[in-house]
């Protein structure tokens, strides 16, 4: 999947779209690519003479594959989204620098109704950066 089919299975935008192409996807796991731009106004202030990508976005780079995951198990889109309602066990091991591409890779553990558990993980060049446990809910926006 490319960028513009990921933007037809979620809602994010740019800037705030973690994802640049989807490489590999089934029922309960997808893995997800994007490359971080030095450009990227994320690294002017987190830190200006240190650029490092925040563990809270690799977190969101996560939640947002795991939204393109769901979108193929229920129907999403104008009335539903996923939404996070919990996250644990999260390690973060490497930092990240400006112009690096993360590998962003999540798997399905287990659904219970509209409740989905998911395990992700990030990398850069198959060093693990974070590692995290979270659940999601489909909830209806108005």
């Amino acid at each position: 999947m490319n960028t513009e089919e990921i933007k037809k299975s979620i809602p994010h935008r740019e800037p705030f779209l973690w994802l640049d192409d989807v490489v590999e996807i089934s029922d309960h796991h997808i893995v997800a690519r994007k490359f971080l731009s030095p450009d990227l106004p994320v690294f002017q202030g987190h830190y200006p003479s240190f650029p490092v990508f925040p563990g809270v976005l690799q977190c969101e780079a996560c939640f947002q594959a795991s939204a393109v995951l769901i979108s193929r198990i229920i129907q999403t889109g104008a009335g539903e989204v996923p939404v996070v309602t919990r996250l644990n066990n999260t390690q973060f091991r490497r930092l990240i620098r400006p112009g690096e591409t993360i590998v962003i890779s999540v798997e399905l553990t287990e659904r219970l109704g509209n409740a989905f558990y998911l395990k992700g993980k990030v990398s850069v060049d198959d060093k693990v950066t974070a590692r995290l446990e979270f659940a999601c809910t489909s909830t209806t926006v108005q």
